[in-house]
């Protein structure tokens, strides 16, 4: 018999542990190729862990496509791009059913897989194809699987889809639907490098090297991180905070602040909770903590929100963006009032006493 002990069992602390070490690997493989985007990274992994989708903005040349490709690198996953296009049809995403005869002449049909079928998609510069090729992406998003036909196919475990549309060019363009937006749980927008970056950017590319990224995750892992995310506690002070942002946009509730009725046409529904929650928990995980703060909600309310909430002209004319609104009411919200002590409870009315 082996005199070595048993193996121990590890605890919840233990995987958040090692769950943060394996982010700031990723984060370091992820840094040979794309320089700054500290904040875009962050929210792509929230995404990842979370079981969400992401939809990045940003002019071209800033890095969005390579930071996806790279990001497919160092995760040992499928990967598949599709160039979106005006003469795209749905058929080139989910694939279609071809007539096949065998050797004695029987014919039947068989389904081709289309790139849709593979862990990571990237859906480049989704805008540019018609509404009912984007549509293709709706049951994908949502359920997980697509029908063609009368069949129904589930897609691959994990099944992440990240679009990428240019906001600058709106000429041959199709804007995506309310619905469609309301899938993704992020709308990331990918700014410019500052001067230092930019300048690492330019000394980096136009050398003859080729930087070597490795493979930190499986597939396998990364289903057992969202597993491990989504046991993050959360607390009912934390979900009261969450109800009140995300009702405080909607302005026909009567609790609205003032500049949300006047400014706002219409508000986030109760996915963006969901995904404020979900994402809050991919923070808290990310850095190694077994609850949510405010903060951790604060963090992600942006891109959470920022395609969940319409403006109108007013605010339009006052240089009122959503981002600005969503600040607004992250600075005006308060947070919960709640005991100090969960013993804690309103005094007892007094006892009158009769008279004797």
């Amino acid at each position: 018999m082996s005199n070595q002990p048993p193996h121990k069992p590890k605890n919840v602390g233990d995987l958040l542990r090692e769950f943060r070490e394996h982010r700031d690997t990723m984060r370091q493989e992820l840094a040979k190729v794309v320089i700054g985007q500290d904040e875009v990274i962050e929210q792509l992994l929230a995404a990842i862990f979370t079981r969400g989708h992401c939809l990045l903005e940003g002019v071209p040349g800033l890095a969005k496509t390579l930071m996806v490709s790279s990001l497919a690198r160092i995760v040992d996953v499928d990967f598949n791009r599709i160039q979106f296009t005006p003469d795209l049809m749905p058929s080139d995403i989910t694939g279609t059913n071809v007539l096949d005869e065998d050797e004695a002449g029987k014919r039947q049909f068989r389904f081709v897989e289309g790139p849709i079928f593979t862990n990571i998609l990237l859906a480049d510069e989704i805008n540019r194809t018609p509404p009912k090729t984007q549509a293709a992406l709706l049951q994908a998003m949502q359920e997980r699987e697509i029908s063609v036909g009368r069949s129904t196919y589930d897609l691959p475990d994990p099944f992440f889809t990240i679009a990428t549309q240019n906001p600058i060019e709106q000429e041959g363009t199709y804007p995506l639907p309310e619905a469609q937006l309301d899938r993704f749980m992020f709308n990331i927008k990918v700014g410019y490098p500052t001067a230092d970056e930019e300048e690492q950017i330019l000394l980096a590319t136009t050398k003859n090297e080729k930087p070597e990224i490795h493979k930190v995750l499986s597939a396998r892992a990364i289903i057992n991180i969202q597993k491990l995310v989504q046991s993050v506690a959360v607390s009912p002070y934390v979900v009261k905070y969450v109800a009140q942002l995300v009702r405080a946009t909607r302005p026909a509730d009567e609790k609205a602040p003032l500049f949300v009725k006047e400014l706002v046409d219409w508000g986030a529904g109760p996915r963006a909770g969901q995904f404020l929650i979900n994402g809050g928990k991919a923070i808290a995980a990310m850095d190694g903590r077994f609850s949510i703060a405010i903060e951790d909600i604060r963090a992600v309310a942006i891109p959470v929100l920022r395609h969940r909430v319409s403006t109108n002209f007013q605010a339009q004319a006052e240089g009122m963006t959503t981002e600005k609104i969503i600040d607004r009411l992250i600075a005006e919200i308060p947070e919960p009032k709640v005991p100090k002590f969960a013993g804690d409870a309103p005094p007892a009315p007094p006892v009158s006493k009769k008279k004797k």
